[in-house]
């Protein structure tokens, strides 16, 4: 009996502390057992539209087709006008006038685009910018002067983990659906989705056809814009991404300013702190650029910016590596300035620096075409510089010539060139320039061994004169 009650004893003791948490949840009123995503979603989902791409008409059917005795040899479906659905993705209305968001992807096939909204309605819309290298595109479509439901942009540097969140989207096709979870991770760079990239992880279940939908807090604001899945079988598996809302908001300036993107530069090349380095220079966290190389006349020149410092934070917001670094610059408006917390030795200070828009598009325009009897005859190079690989988007390399456009059916083309390739050596001799890189082909005899890096990878070819 005393055993018993004893083992009783232990039961309550272990159950009290159980017992007063649930007391603490236990819904008390009929409204609380009745929450709901509901409110959120009846304020934010008419502003979520179907984005449908319409193909060029196709060319007239062969008259031979509409004659049944024909039909019966080549088939009843053959030559027959298939059905055109189109893209099917997703966008998200940002101003009351129409003014929509999407994925570059979904709308890149061109043709006509249709906006399709919550409530059937279409509008035909018109591209204002699409942006390759930020997978976003703006739309406008003709409202006629209704007033269309929209989102407003959130702070997506306020956008924590943990943080409830919303998908929506038009998933496969079957239209606008609504998914819950959590921001999983923000920040994510090594997602190689897009060539700037910062991306809101989320484990909000998106399936195709939900890229350009809206990932929404439940404040009712837009984070971001639903754009890719990480999946072996194309379907979800709680992996999702989402690019932030603040480089939605420059995109979307662009557009309706200038109608370009204007990116500003630092005028730097760096590389990644690692633990090796963070440790041998005395940081507190592992993560940050160490400047490798600072390119006269360039913003970090005029602020005094020095190879081997270590930038920490831009604006008071920790640079977790260089992919992050450049990306918050891409948000930010060319003319503006930003505040870099640097490293140099044990010191630590806060810079100044005022952003200017890289000054390479002269530059690639004014690229030096190759001539002449070998393989990159029929290439378009420029030397490598900061502003350039900035231009470009190209990674993993600071030195050498850059190749920006291929004449089709000339040699280079015929050898496998391509834009954004790099050539670093020729015959063992480094090329830093156009005319060290045509002067180094001219030199040799036939045979020619080429290191270059393309897409972040160095390749080493031996080509040899036909």
């Amino acid at each position: 009996m005393i055993a018993r009650s004893a083992a009783l004893a232990l039961v309550l003791a272990i159950s009290a502390p159980l017992a007063a948490r649930a007391e603490v949840s236990v819904p008390q009123s009929q409204q609380q057992i009745r929450l709901s995503f509901a409110p959120v979603v009846k304020r934010v989902a008419p502003a979520v539209v179907n984005i449908r791409i319409r193909a060029p008409q196709q060319q007239a059917q062969n008259p031979l087709y509409a004659d049944p005795f024909y039909r019966r040899f080549f088939g009843e479906d053959e030559g027959q006008p298939r059905p055109d659905n189109g893209a099917v993705g997703s966008g998200v209305i940002l101003r009351e006038n129409g003014l929509v968001v999407t994925n570059h992807h979904v709308v890149k096939s061109g043709g006509t685009i249709d906006v399709i909204l919550n409530d059937k309605r279409t509008f035909t819309a018109k591209l204002l910018l699409s942006d390759e290298r930020t997978d976003l595109a703006v739309l406008q479509v003709d409202a006629k002067g209704e007033k269309l439901p929209f989102l407003e942009l959130r702070d997506s540097d306020e956008v924590e983990v943990g943080d409830l969140v919303l998908a929506i989207g038009n998933p496969f096709g079957v239209g606008q659906t609504v998914t819950s979870g959590i921001v999983s991770a923000v920040a994510r760079t090594s997602v190689s989705i897009a060539d700037f990239r910062s991306f809101i992880q989320t484990d909000a279940p998106i399936n195709p056809g939900n890229s350009g939908g809206a990932l929404v807090t439940l404040d009712g604001k837009l984070a971001g814009i639903n754009t890719a899945i990480l999946s072996r079988s194309g379907g979800n598996v709680g992996i999702g991404f989402a690019i932030p809302s603040n480089m939605v908001g420059a995109v979307v300036r662009a557009a309706l300013t200038t109608g370009r993107i204007a990116r500003p530069t630092l005028g730097i090349g760096g590389q990644d702190v690692t633990a090796d380095i963070a440790r041998a220079r005395g940081l507190e966290r592992i993560g940050g650029v160490i400047v490798s190389t600072v390119q006269p006349d360039s913003p970090a020149a005029h602020a005094g910016i020095k190879v081997g410092d270590v930038i920490l934070k831009i604006n008071g917001r920790d640079v977790n590596d260089i992919q992050d670094l450049r990306f918050r610059l891409a948000t930010m408006p060319v003319g503006g300035k930003v505040k870099l917390t640097t490293v140099r030795g044990r010191e630590t200070s806060e810079i100044e620096v005022e952003l200017r828009e890289a000054a390479a598009a002269g530059e690639i325009e004014n690229a030096t075409t190759l001539a002449g009897n070998h393989p990159l005859a029929g290439a378009a190079v420029v030397k490598l510089s900061p502003g350039v690989a900035e231009q470009l988007g190209v990674r993993g390399v600071n030195r050498g010539v850059v190749v920006v456009k291929v004449q089709p059916g000339s040699a280079a083309a015929r050898r496998g060139f391509r834009a954004k390739d790099v050539v670093v050596q020729i015959n063992g001799e480094n090329v830093n320039s156009a005319e060290e890189l045509r002067a180094a082909m001219t030199r040799a005899q036939g045979a020619w061994q080429i290191v270059g890096v393309r897409d972040g990878n160095v390749f080493r070819i031996v080509l040899y004169q036909q």
